[in-house]
């Protein structure tokens, strides 16, 4: 059987520009970082560690596409590296505070970078 929706999702992140899948892994890791505080609170500790590890691997996605020729690009890296340290604590302790502490970072990341593509 085929699936549609990952079918769909393949082709668009294919078919994006740069500035787009930078929304869309911000979009990721939102949605991973609230299915971990779900399953935390459902003291699911494997889907936990699922969802932390897939938001790790957006926010390393995330350091990888910075341009370090700039400098709000350092900046950012300083960030991502601080969101890593909270996922990487919050998965070892299994701690939702962490986590309910870095997902309105990321939301106004987020925002602004919506914002900012609106301007583009």
């Amino acid at each position: 059987m085929i699936n549609y929706y990952n079918e769909y999702m393949n082709n668009t992140v294919l078919t994006s520009k740069p500035e787009e899948l930078i929304l869309m892994l911000y979009d990721g890791c939102i949605k991973f970082i609230n299915r971990a505080i779900m399953s935390i609170e459902k003291k699911d500790w494997v889907e936990t560690n699922s969802n932390i590890l897939r938001a790790e691997d957006i926010i390393t996605e995330l350091r990888l596409s910075l341009n370090m020729d700039y400098d709000i690009s350092k900046n950012l890296d300083s960030l991502y590296e601080f969101f890593m340290d909270l996922l990487i604590q919050a998965n070892m302790t299994k701690d939702k505070e962490k986590l309910m502490q870095l997902l309105p970072l990321i939301k106004d990341l987020r925002g602004t970078w919506a914002e900012a593509l609106k301007r583009i």
